[in-house]
């Protein structure tokens, strides 16, 4: 799996665009906690997502996810960063289903940037968020 690289202020500001334009869309008559998730892949392109709220509960799906989902539809296998913007005042993080779909596509040095509405409000690898993690690199060739 290739390494994380270092993101230019370019990029994290196309990554936050994207996760808070996602925000915008997301359903969550329920909750009403809108989550919005950009993915930026190998190939420099940017994958968003939003969270799907369900009647029935378990049933629904994270920004992260649907990023992610975004991203492997359109030919990405490799992701090089994450950003993830919730309301805010609090940090909205990735849930540990995400992390470990992250972790898919993934490797531990990838920038992971928790936002709110204001900006980013912190920074954290996916190592960070998920040590010690199992992935594709744990079973041998298929």
């Amino acid at each position: 799996m290739a390494a994380g690289t270092a993101l230019d202020a370019a990029e994290v500001q196309a990554l936050l665009d994207a996760a808070r334009a996602a925000r915008g869309r997301a359903h969550a008559p329920y909750s009403r906690f809108q989550v919005g998730a950009a993915v930026l892949d190998e190939q420099g392109r940017i994958h968003a997502g939003c969270n799907v709220e369900n009647a029935a509960y378990p049933q629904g799906l994270c920004a992260e996810a649907g990023a992610l989902a975004a991203m492997v539809l359109a030919g990405g296998r490799q992701a090089r960063a994450l950003a993830v913007v919730g309301p805010g005042p609090g940090w909205t993080t990735p849930c540990g289903g995400c992390r470990q779909k992250l972790r898919e596509f993934a490797a531990d040095d990838v920038p992971v940037l928790i936002a709110d509405g204001q900006g980013v409000q912190a920074r954290f690898t996916l190592g960070e968020l998920l040590p010690h993690a199992f992935g594709p690199d744990h079973l041998g060739p298929g």
